[in-house]
């Protein structure tokens, strides 16, 4: 069994929030039906985040009771194995599509580089070097200043 999961995946964050599904994925990847899901899944009424249950499936923390239940993907893929005897389990996180704000990221992104290449050719060229060039550079003070155009004190 191969769970491909669609979830945003960010290249930085070591399993936190790239791996986390809702029950529709769930039910797809464990090819139950929506309300087995929600028998096998370890809720409480009384307690909104209950202790971890090994032959249950466990949601991940939540502050509210209307927030939606979301799993880790290893932890269905440990459900499958463990619990529903699932022989071949494998864990596929696939990117998902790109939104709004991840393509203006992009488009900023690809400004600053070329920023960064301009003043990088222009420093090169001996023209006008970048700010941070200039300011990695140690100035002594006798040199801003001409001595003779300063008053006496």
């Amino acid at each position: 069994m191969s769970l491909g999961i669609g979830g945003p995946a960010q290249a930085g964050e070591e399993g936190s929030a790239e791996s986390l599904i809702g029950i529709d994925e769930v039910q797809k990847a464990l090819n139950r039906s929506r309300a087995s899901v929600y028998r096998y899944t370890n809720t409480d009424p009384r307690n909104l985040n209950p202790p971890f249950n090994p032959r249950k499936l466990n949601p991940e923390y939540r502050t509210d009771q209307k927030d939606p239940l979301l799993f880790h993907s290893s932890e269905v893929a440990r459900f499958a194995r463990d619990v529903l005897r699932i022989k071949e389990v494998t864990v596929e996180v696939l990117n998902a599509p790109s939104t709004a704000t991840q393509q203006i990221l992009a488009a900023i992104l690809d400004e600053l580089r070329a920023i960064r290449a301009h003043l990088d050719g222009a420093e090169g060229a001996g023209h006008a070097a970048s700010p941070a060039a200039s300011l990695s550079k140690p100035v002594e003070a006798d040199s801003r200043f001409d001595k003779q155009s300063r008053p006496a004190a």
